[in-house]
């Protein structure tokens, strides 16, 4: 239910999620863990930003001379293209002598940060500085572009609905980045050679796979998914893509051989069977468990997409995405003529298997080889 709602965010275009502090923190901090000099004397942009309500710019602003930036840029969205329901805005721009009634529902604002404004000592939070963009602060316009071109590193958890797009914008840059997106995109045309190639992959992650966001609209929600007494929405395939490296992606799984996985799995789907299911239609094994693959096995298998939270790339080789036009540029044999015939859903270039002989087709596999 969870997946549904972020949906039904994607379709909605309600892209108003705003990350908690702490799985900010939680995040950069293993960047920072693998090189404690990654964000030093850099400029960091924080795109798709609300900075009034943002924890990111509230985190980098005040962990500014901790993580030894030169410059955080932080820019929002103008409230008319968010479609809020209720806007006003926030006492800290009506008390400011830069506010303007006309310009505060159609354009977007930047804060930046780069001095001791308050003469206090120290560069943090209170020294942000502000003004009214010339447009309405989509990254695609020239202006957010120009920033995009300025900094070093980009972070921010950019709109759910336009997340391939943005992608392309930060690959088109060459920069570093640290973004949020859901775990559905690693199937995306444009998202999954970036992910083969080792152009991005999974940051270090949420606390137990469950990212929990707040929301500033709210409206009805599955059970379980929104808690009422703290404002957080739950969803459990959210991750963090990244090219900046971190120390989880060079440890390796730690897995049992083919023949001790057959007799101690505790996977009923594989304990005491005599070996695991083959494809018909490639040459490869079905693992339906990432902690299932077999450490000592030479040739392809197919496991879960969640594999990618654990992939260690001097562990695993990426094959491909076996599915629809992946699947037959990889070479998957397509499926007999009787086969479909019996059954008008299936799609040449979708790996399968036979029970009893009828096709199965697995959920959401890649291909991986031990390297």
């Amino acid at each position: 239910m969870a997946n549904t709602n972020l949906a039904n965010a994607k379709n909605a275009k309600n892209d108003e999620f705003y990350t908690q502090y702490e799985d900010i923190q939680k995040e950069i901090n293993a960047y920072l863990d693998y090189d404690k000099d990654v964000f030093r004397d850099k400029t960091v942009l924080l795109p798709c930003d609300d900075p009034e309500w943002s924890n990111f710019t509230k985190f980098f602003a005040q962990n500014f001379e901790l993580l030894g930036l030169k410059k955080l840029i932080s820019t929002s969205y103008a409230a008319e293209s968010k479609k809020y329901q209720n806007y006003g805005p926030t006492l800290f721009e009506t008390e400011s002598p830069l506010f303007d009634a006309d310009k505060t529902r159609i354009k977007g604002k930047i804060f930046e940060l780069t001095r001791d404004t308050n003469q206090n000592g120290r560069i943090d939070i209170d020294d942000l500085e502000w003004h009214y963009l010339d447009g309405d602060g989509d990254f695609r316009s020239k202006e957010i572009r120009k920033l995009r071109d300025e900094a070093d590193i980009i972070v921010t958890n950019p709109p759910f609905s336009l997340f391939r797009e943005f992608v392309m914008w930060l690959i088109e840059s060459g920069k570093q980045f640290v973004v949020i997106g859901s775990m559905n995109a690693v199937s995306y045309k444009e998202i999954f050679p970036l992910i083969k190639d080792n152009k991005m992959w999974m940051g270090n992650g949420f606390h137990n796979g469950n990212a929990y966001f707040r929301v500033i609209n709210e409206r009805e929600y599955a059970d379980g998914v929104y808690d009422s007494g703290t404002g957080l929405v739950k969803f459990r395939n959210c991750c963090w893509f990244t090219n900046i490296d971190h120390g989880r992606r060079h440890q390796p799984l730690q897995l049992m051989t083919l023949a001790e996985n057959l007799k101690h799995s505790k996977h009923k789907e594989i304990r005491g069977k005599k070996d695991y299911i083959h494809y018909e239609n490639y040459d490869a094994i079905e693992v339906p468990f990432t902690d299932a693959i077999p450490s000592d096995y030479e040739g392809a298998m197919g496991v879960p997409l969640t594999f990618l939270d654990k992939y260690c790339p001097e562990q695993f080789e990426i094959i491909g995405h076996p599915h629809g036009d992946y699947g037959l540029e990889l070479g998957l044999k397509p499926f007999p003529r009787e086969l479909k015939a019996q059954n008008k859903g299936l799609r040449d270039g979708d790996l399968y298997y036979l029970e009893e002989g009828i096709p199965v087709l697995p959920y959401r596999r890649i291909l991986i080889r031990k390297k």
